[in-house]
């Protein structure tokens, strides 16, 4: 039976997404730069070891990493300066982009694009491709890198953070050990960069222990459910990007579709709801169902085959919303901090972008030996300075604008436009709620909600539209299922309580792979929450929406989850 081991290294990166892999890149570069200077004495300065640490919950690089994507290559150019962007295995350039607006049985093409969300000179891209190639880079340059790894707890000492632990496996659904059992080991770094994604479980522990959005907006979130299709020859052209705005949504839903053309025949199709909807019938998944049936998408994809599917959360709170990005011994990149360009819904470059400000700051503290706050706090003194900054800033009211519905969100744009991104707000600040505080009383919505109005459209044929359980198989998900519960319901009386009265067991709906199971007792009638871990795919929906805050979300073994390939 083993026992837990302490490792030690200078920096650890928890994450092997854009953001992280691109942190381990410049830092191996920065330390390789200063190294030469110091053999050949134009840096009289020591050598600095290359201690690298990465490490990825996720079968291997790329399993876990899902976006849209039609990626803005900027941020390449500067973590990569002399590799030429054809070496970066993107599916194609864009060569045609249009934005449509759906209404029921009819769509139209925009007569131009709205500001922001012009894709001139981006790339159409598989992000997993893309993180697997750098996840090669990184190795290449010296950097530790370990897949299937979980890290569940920061540890802590009494400046700020120490490190982190790996979790225990071989635990049964008591946490009894069992044969098989492994301990965790407990990875002491001088430096932590948190690049868990979106709603990190280690990042959100990190922000209420230290306070650290303190003063600012609430993070807020989109959903996006996705399936790449092979479609017949000349059906949807590679390079091609469409986006698509209204059906299904309602008028107080933020949100819109995307079709990407990608190599090889293939086609991306999603939806994106923001998650402040307040309807608590409404299911992301479902919607995206219906959405397939439009005939401009059926067009589409009705000869085509379904490859893969996949779900996750979209920080959107934009530039009031990022948290302080450091503390003592840690910084945050990526869509761990929020990091989004909105409105045009990229994350991977400035969670690249991100990652170099944080190799710069590490690099220093390496040099100076101080990873206290005050020397980490170089993070956002660069960040400040930044092209990153220099884009969020325009946009920072956006996505609060939108909160109440897209009329009103639309006027609140156009004032951004004009003001400088001050808008309608007098002291230049819009605020907004968390998504969690949006959802209304079922009672609101019993004769009009989603499941009621799109009732004739929720029979799926398998063909073009799937249920929960069949896409979930598309997307490759694993488990242990002897292992602990890692989506828990801490007090199964506020579901019985409150929450089935009032809002109607709203994470039957919202989670876009039936995790969660509202179910009778065929004698007594009680209902209760069956929980079935085995389907989840990590977007951390329930984290977020669950109007009690009663769903909790941590990770579960490292290597369990989705597969996305080609997503």
């Amino acid at each position: 039976m083993s026992e837990r081991e302490i490792i030690e290294t200078d920096v650890l990166v928890i994450g092997g997404g854009p953001g992280g892999l691109a942190t381990a890149i410049h830092l191996a570069d920065l330390i390789q730069d200063h190294n030469e200077g110091v053999e050949k004495g134009t840096i009289s300065e020591k050598p600095l070891p290359l201690n690298v640490l990465l490490i990825d919950k996720g079968a291997s690089f790329g399993s876990h990493s899902i976006s849209g994507a039609v990626i803005n290559p900027i941020a390449f150019k500067e973590l990569l300066p002399d590799t030429p962007i054809h070496d970066i295995p993107f599916e194609s350039e864009v060569k045609q982009d249009e934005l449509r607006f759906l209404v029921p049985g009819f769509a139209f093409k925009a007569p131009f694009h709205p500001p922001y969300m012009s894709n001139q000179g981006n790339y159409v891209a598989s992000l997993g491709k893309v993180v697997r190639w750098l996840a090669n880079i990184a190795e290449q340059k010296g950097v530790q890198i370990f897949s299937g790894f979980a890290a569940t707890e920061l540890l802590y000492n009494h400046q700020g953070v120490l490190g982190a632990c790996t979790g225990e496996t071989g635990l049964d659904k008591h946490f009894n050990r069992m044969a098989n059992y492994q301990a965790g080991n407990d990875i002491h770094a001088k430096i932590t960069v948190l690049a868990e994604g979106s709603r990190g479980h280690l990042t959100k522990g990190l922000i209420h222990k230290f306070d650290l959005a303190k003063d600012r907006n609430p993070q807020v979130y989109s959903i996006g459910v996705k399936e790449v299709w092979e479609v017949p020859e000349g059906t949807f052209e590679k390079g091609r990007v469409t986006h698509t705005m209204g059906y299904p949504l309602a008028l107080d839903q933020f949100g819109g579709g995307f079709i990407y053309g990608m190599a090889d025949n293939q086609v991306a199709v999603g939806l994106v709801i923001g998650l402040d909807y307040r309807d608590p019938t409404f299911d992301p998944h479902h919607a995206f169902q219906v959405y397939k049936q439009h005939p401009f998408v059926k067009k589409i994809l009705q000869k085509g085959k379904l490859l893969r599917y996949g779900a996750k959360t979209i920080p959107e709170g934009g530039l009031f919303s990022l948290p302080q990005l450091y503390h003592h011994g840690v910084m945050i990149v990526g869509d761990s901090a929020g990091f989004l360009s909105m409105p045009s819904l990229k994350g991977i470059h400035p969670a690249i972008q991100s990652g170099i400000l944080a190799a710069k700051t590490a690099f220093e503290a390496l040099k100076n030996a101080d990873y206290s706050e005050k020397q980490l706090a170089l993070y956002e003194e660069l960040f400040k300075q930044s092209t990153l900054y220099e884009d969020l800033y325009p946009v920072r009211n956006f996505r609060q604008g939108f909160h109440q519905n897209l009329m009103i969100g639309s006027i609140h744009f156009g004032a951004q436009l004009v003001t400088g991104g001050y808008g309608l707000s007098l002291n230049g600040k819009l605020s907004i709620e968390e998504d969690a505080k949006c959802l209304q009383p079922l009672a609101l919505y019993k004769n009009h909600g989603f499941m009621t109005k799109f009732k004739n459209k929720l029979t799926f044929d398998k063909q073009l539209t799937f249920d929960k359980v069949t896409d979930v198989f598309y997307s490759g998900t694993q488990h242990d299922e002897e292992q602990p519960c890692h989506c828990t319901i801490p007090d199964p009386s506020l579901c019985a309580d409150v929450c089935f009265e009032k809002f109607g067991a709203p994470c039957q709906y919202f989670c876009p792979a039936e995790v969660y199971e509202l179910v009778s007792d065929t004698k007594t009638g009680k209902k209760e929450i069956r929980i079935h871990p085995a389907n989840c795919v990590h977007c951390k929906t329930c984290d977020i929406k669950d109007p009690l805050r009663n769903l909790v979300w941590t990770p579960p073994y490292g290597g369990d989850g989705p597969e996305y390939e080609s997503m």
